[in-house]
C-alpha cells in the first residue's frame, strides 16, 4: 500500500476539480479507453447516479462500518487503500483483513485526504459520506475521476427489507467483478435469518420501542429503514413504524399512550447504555409504560441496525432477547 503522495502531486490531482471532466463522468478513473476486464463493463444505477465500470475498482477507500464490513465480508481488503469512521469494534471475523487496511482518520477524512490516497471508488454507508458543505459530494468526486457509491439504505427506491440486504451485497459484489461471493454472502445471512425463523414459529409479537437518543424528544426508529424489519423478523412489532422515515423524533408523551412491552436501546457513543436506562426509568412520563414498571430492555449496537451484513445477528440478538424462552 502506497503512502501519503508528496504535496505537488497532491496539488496536481486536486487540480482535476479546476478542468470541467471530459467524456462520461460515470466513467472509471483507471484507464477508461483501455479494455475491459472480463465479465465488464457493469452499470449500476444508485440513488441517482448512474455508473459504468470497465474493470473492478483497485484502490477502493470504504466510510462507515457497515460499508467497510460489507466490503470484507466479500473479501475485498486487497483491493482497498483506507477506511474511516467506525462506531464499533469491527466483527471479529474480519479483524485480521482490516488491520491490513489503512485508517485514514477516526471520522469522515477530508478531501484533500482522500484525494492522497488515490482512490479509484469511494463507498459509502451513510449520506453524510458524501457531504456537500463539507466539499465531499458524489459530483465533486465525479470531477476528479473517482467513482462513489452509497449505501442504498440512505435513498430507498421501496420499503427497506432483508432483500435490500441482498441487493446491496450482490451490487457490490458485481462493481468489484465477485458475483460468486455476494451470493455465498447472501445465502449464509439467510440461513441464519431461517434459523430464527424456525425458533419463532407462532410466536406472539412483542411490542417494542426503540431508543436511540434524546432528552427533551426521544429519537427512534421510523418504519423506512432495516430497524423496522429487523424487528418484524426477531419477532416484534415497532410501535413507531408509522414514523415514515428510517429515524424520527417523538414525544415521551406520546411513548407513554403507546405503551411498549419492551424498549430496544441502541448502544452507540459516548453515553452509556446503562446511563440510558436510568434516564428513562426515571423519566415520570414514563411510569406506568409496561416496559419501565417490569425493566424489561434489549440492546443492540448500532452498527448492527443499520443496512450491512450485521442484520441477520442483530436478529437473532434481538429474538433471543425478548423470546428468551424459544431458544432454551
Amino acid at each position: 500500500m502506497r503512502g501519503i503522495r508528496p504535496l505537488s502531486s497532491l496539488l496536481a490531482v486536486a487540480a482535476v476539480l479546476l478542468v470541467p471532466a471530459c467524456g462520461s463522468a460515470t466513467q472509471n478513473r483507471s484507464d477508461p479507453s483501455g479494455p475491459g476486464a472480463e465479465g465488464f463493463p457493469v452499470t449500476v444505477s444508485n440513488c441517482g447516479v448512474e455508473t459504468t465500470y470497465r474493470r473492478p475498482p483497485q484502490r477502493a477507500v470504504s466510510l462507515n462500518q457497515h460499508a467497510t464490513e460489507v466490503m470484507l465480508a466479500l473479501g475485498l481488503e486487497k483491493s482497498m487503500v483506507g477506511t474511516g469512521y467506525l462506531d464499533d469494534r469491527i466483527l471479529p471475523e474480519y479483524q485480521a483483513a482490516f488491520d491490513s487496511v489503512k485508517v485514514l482518520s477516526k471520522e469522515y477524512p477530508s478531501f484533500e485526504t482522500l484525494l492522497a490516497a488515490e482512490p479509484d471508488f469511494v463507498y459509502g454507508g451513510f449520506a453524510s459520506t458524501f457531504d456537500e458543505k463539507d466539499g465531499r459530494s458524489r459530483p465533486t468526486f465525479t470531477k476528479a475521476g473517482i467513482n462513489t457509491h452509497l449505501n442504498i439504505e440512505d435513498c430507498p427506491a421501496g420499503p427497506v427489507t432483508m432483500a435490500t440486504i441482498d441487493e446491496e451485497i450482490r451490487t457490490v459484489a458485481k462493481i468489484f467483478g465477485v458475483p460468486e461471493r455476494g451470493e455465498q454472502q447472501v445465502n449464509q445471512l439467510h440461513g441464519t435469518l431461517d434459523q430464527v425463523d424456525g425458533r419463532l414459529a407462532g410466536v406472539t409479537p412483542t411490542e417494542l420501542f426503540v431508543y436511540d437518543s434524546g432528552d427533551k424528544t426521544a429519537f427512534t426508529a421510523g418504519g423506512k429503514g432495516i430497524g423496522n424489519e429487523l424487528i418484524k423478523k426477531a419477532g416484534g412489532v415497532n410501535l413507531f413504524a408509522d414514523v415514515d422515515k428510517a429515524f424520527g423524533d417523538v414525544s415521551f408523551e406520546q411513548l407513554a399512550e403507546r405503551a411498549p412491552e419492551v424498549i430496544v436501546i441502541y448502544d452507540y457513543g459516548d453515553r452509556p447504555v446503562e446511563d440510558k436506562k436510568k434516564f428513562l426509568l426515571a423519566n415520570p412520563a414514563l411510569k406506568d409504560v409496561p416496559a419501565i414498571r417490569n425493566e424489561r430492555f434489549a440492546v443492540l449496537p448500532l452498527s448492527s441496525t443499520v443496512l450491512g451484513v450485521r442484520v441477520p445477528a442483530a436478529v437473532e440478538s434481538l429474538a433471543r432477547q425478548i423470546h428468551p424462552d424459544r431458544f432454551r
